[in-house]
């Protein structure tokens, strides 16, 4: 699990480094901000009144299954085994759109537009 986490930081490290050698400083900066961008999402949607119960519910059980050490595709697989974790991060972020809707998800986003705009497409909502 440290390899994995380890390999996953060196290639953000690594996108936000080629985009700040790019000049693409504000990209480099969403890109650095994002995951914690998300991370403040799901700790906002738990305790958001206008989520529903069963929304709270399935962020809690992926935020378990994010932490925990066992996944359904392990982690030190190159790319399968983060993608695994992306996919079930969009399907929890897509029902909790579906549940609460997406003004909810856009009034607590703490990030940027471009960085919202890509956890809508992550569940499927291209709209701008």
């Amino acid at each position: 699990m440290v390899v994995s986490v380890a390999a996953c930081a060196v290639i953000w490290l690594a996108l936000v480094g080629f985009l700040v050698l790019k000049g693409r400083r504000s990209a480099a900066r969403d890109v650095a901000a994002f995951v914690g961008d998300c991370l403040v999402l799901f700790r906002r949607l738990l305790g958001d009144a206008r989520v529903p119960r069963r929304a709270k519910v399935a962020l809690a059980l992926l935020v378990g299954y994010l932490a925990m050490p066992i996944d359904v595709v392990p982690d030190f697989i190159p790319v399968a085994g983060q993608l695994d974790d992306a996919i079930l991060v969009a399907v929890a972020i897509a029902y909790v759109v579906r549940c609460a809707g997406r003004d909810v998800v856009e009034d607590l986003w703490p990030g940027s537009p471009a960085g919202l705009a890509i956890v809508c497409a992550m569940c499927g909502d291209r709209r701008t």
